[in-house]
């Protein structure tokens, strides 16, 4: 349930087939404040967490430091928050210095990222890189697969193959655009419009999923998350309504189908992102709403827009 004035409000709606759903998994809330990290040294400090299908790596990077991956298995998401940090990646025969505030999609195979001008960096790896999956402070919440989520399947390699891409953050809003939104093979990335000061209680957006779960992301500010699980006929599925209070940096798994909204709550600037693994169809079908839409194409099952 949207108000009328967010862009959302114009998804369709859902079809009279939903799902029936025999089970419920928790959201999982990690506080990387709270929490040691998994890496340190004299590179910086670097804490994981992890959903069904992504993995979140959180890094304070000092300048010289260097992460490097061998044999990824596929795409991965290179996100720096910051204006003022500097990487220069290598990866697939190709080196480019990538400037702070934007998003990076990082081809499969050998990569090394080395930091010019340190800062905060956010990588986001599918949850088949098991040797990261493994260092979640999380990971033991995902012994046993989470219900409702099908198996993770990636989207189709661009047409010209894969290649580093980088886009630049900073993108007007635009009236009937929801966010700022860029999609590779493995995931979507929601910019959200920064928020300033506590949102309009009049003006919440609860929704949910039916088949994927949500990762948002705070990089700025303070939120309460609002959950609700839908009753059932068995009482024994039933779980209490959670309204968790997180600070920066940390990230939530909102599960499906829970009914969520989430309210920023600092006077200053409340910034959240947005992920998914792998894209969002029903965003991806919305004309305009994902800026690199040109570059990715879109399953060949997906229904026409």
């Amino acid at each position: 349930m949207y108000d009328k004035s967010d862009p959302r409000a114009s998804l369709a709606a859902t079809p009279a087939s939903a799902p029936v759903f025999t089970a419920y998994s928790p959201a999982d809330y990690v506080k990387f404040y709270e929490e040691q990290p998994a890496e340190s040294g004299p590179d910086g400090r670097t804490w994981y967490m992890r959903g069904q299908n992504g993995v979140v790596g959180y890094s304070e990077a000092k300048a010289g430091a260097r992460f490097s991956r061998s044999g990824q298995l596929d795409e991965w998401v290179l996100l720096l928050p910051d204006p003022g940090v500097s990487v220069r990646v290598t990866a697939g025969g190709e080196t480019r210095t990538v400037a702070g505030y934007s998003v990076t999609f990082v081809p499969p195979g050998d990569s090394v990222v080395e930091v010019v001008e340190g800062g905060r960096i956010v990588r986001l790896f599918t949850t088949r890189s098991a040797d990261l999956a493994a260092l979640c402070s999380n990971a033991g919440a995902y012994v046993e697969p989470h219900h409702n989520i099908p198996p993770f399947q990636a989207w189709p390699t661009p047409p010209d193959g894969f290649k580093i891409r980088t886009y630049s953050l900073d993108v007007p809003d635009e009236p009937g655009r929801f966010g700022r939104i860029w999609r590779c093979t493995t995931f979507m990335v929601n910019y959200l419009a920064p928020q300033a000061g506590p949102r309009d209680i009049t003006k919440l957006s609860p929704h949910h999923h039916d088949d994927f779960e949500q990762y948002s992301l705070s990089v700025q500010g303070s939120f309460i998350h609002h959950l609700r699980w839908p009753w059932t006929p068995n009482m024994k599925m039933w779980r209490n309504d959670e309204h968790e209070f997180v600070g920066t940096p940390s990230v939530t798994v909102i599960p499906p189908p829970a009914i969520h909204t989430t309210r920023g709550m600092d006077p200053g600037v409340n910034q959240l992102v947005d992920i998914f693994s792998p894209p969002r169809i029903d965003f991806s079908l919305k004309p305009g709403w994902v800026l690199n839409a040109t570059d990715y194409p879109l399953p060949e099952a997906a229904p026409k827009g």
